[in-house]
């Protein structure tokens, strides 16, 4: 057999251990918030070292935690090094959202049926701690004589913007591969994607008695015109497309609101949360700053007062010198084990790739799963992955990294 052949052999022998290693992994909860995902890293760790893997523990100081919202955070890297040459890190993130209402199997049970795993985390992307780590421990079974090396990177505060996690580890100098791969799905590899800003605005009115409401400052009536003043911007964005394929236009989300304190009362104060993604081709600062004077002009007859804190800035990402090798790769393994052509293209989601491309480090986002988000139901009720998906994802990965470092 080829070296292909051979590492597709493997994963197809040991495939019920790499389902059962992401049970494992379902089976602890990382709800994030509260973000108390150091007992995940944990577990993981000790199902690596069943693997022969030692798995470097990394805690974020507490205070640092603390500031983000957060409860604690480990994170994991495994190195594994062959030879002289360069490093291919496979970083994916164990912090997902609240599974919320609607599911129909228990987002923690990692239960299989009709060919796939459901739960929480199992397509973004805890299932790609399972591809990455089978891929990785297949190559090893080559006992081939490769150039290089490869470090797994298993962190857990994407769902707040990767300081913690990816960033952390850069600036800490802990890490400095050459090339990335970041989980994914199975169908595309995402070499762009959007930025991501957040803030938080919170209106001051007065509270009053209901009975005599001209004696407060309604701050919801506040809060109404500068949401009226951001929907009709959020209209304005669709006239403003990208050029790359698979993102479409800047948009505008309000995800949170809160404030009052009873029917009876004027409210005081209202706070809500606001997400603007940007497209490849938008600045940042000015992003932000159009954004801060559309609230600010929609708030300027109010009588009482508007604060405004940025929760996140996350930058688009786009292609880096070097990383050619890998689209490549990926692409014709990846024809050659699902039978269509993978293309090359963006998201509109953002993602920690940002955080290793600010260091210089090309990277792109390839892993198991489906076609889309909407498919996996990521973030929704009934999360799920498709076995083979898992399957192919974990062989197109292996024959990646036999590739680059062979």
């Amino acid at each position: 057999m080829s070296p292909h052949e051979k590492l597709d052999a493997w994963i197809d022998a040991h495939f019920d251990e790499e389902v059962r290693f992401l049970q494992e992994l379902v089976r602890v909860p990382t709800d994030t918030p509260p973000g108390n995902n150091a007992p995940h890293a944990e577990r993981t760790a000790e199902l690596l070292k069943g693997f022969g893997f030692e798995a470097e523990k990394h805690p974020v100081p507490d205070a640092e935690v603390k500031a983000h919202g957060l409860q604690s955070i480990t994170n994991v890297i495994v190195r594994r090094r062959y030879g002289e040459g360069r490093t291919i890190a496979l970083n994916a993130h164990g912090d997902v959202v609240a599974p919320g209402e609607g599911w129909t199997r228990d987002p923690y049970g990692g239960e299989i049926a009709d060919g796939r795993i459901y739960g929480r985390a199992t397509a973004v992307s805890k299932g790609d701690f399972a591809s990455f780590t089978f891929a990785v421990r297949a190559l090893e079974s080559l006992q081939a004589k490769l150039k290089g090396g490869v470090e797994l990177h298993f962190t857990y505060d994407e769902e707040v913007g990767g300081e913690l996690g990816p960033e952390w580890l850069l600036k800490n100098k802990l890490t400095k591969p050459d090339l990335l791969i970041a989980a994914g799905f199975s169908y595309e590899v995402v070499t762009a994607h959007n930025g991501c800003l957040q803030l938080e605005v919170t209106v001051h009115g007065k509270m009053a008695h209901a009975a005599i409401p001209d004696s407060g400052i309604d701050a919801l009536q506040g809060a109404v015109k500068i949401l009226n003043a951001l929907y009709a911007q959020n209209a304005l964005y669709k006239q403003v497309t990208s050029k790359v394929t698979g993102i479409k236009h800047p948009y505008l989300n309000v995800g949170r609101i809160e404030g009052g304190t009873n029917t009876n009362v004027v409210p005081g104060k209202v706070v809500f949360k606001l997400d603007r993604r940007m497209i490849p081709e938008e600045n940042p600062q000015e992003v932000e700053a159009k954004v801060r004077q559309v609230i600010a002009d929609a708030a300027a007859g109010f009588a009482g007062t508007v604060e405004i804190r940025r929760l996140l800035l996350a930058n688009s990402l786009r292609p880096l010198p070097g990383g050619e090798a890998l689209v490549q790769a990926i692409q014709k393994h990846g024809k050659a084990l699902f039978g269509q052509d993978i293309p090359a293209m963006g998201t509109p989601l953002y993602t920690d790739v940002r955080l290793y491309a600010a260091a210089g480090i090309p990277g792109v986002i390839y892993g198991a799963g489906p076609r889309t988000v909407l498919e996996s139901h990521a973030k929704r009720a009934d999360e799920r992955l498709e076995l083979e998906d898992l399957r192919r994802a974990t062989k197109v990965i292996a024959r990646t990294l036999y590739d680059l470092l062979a």
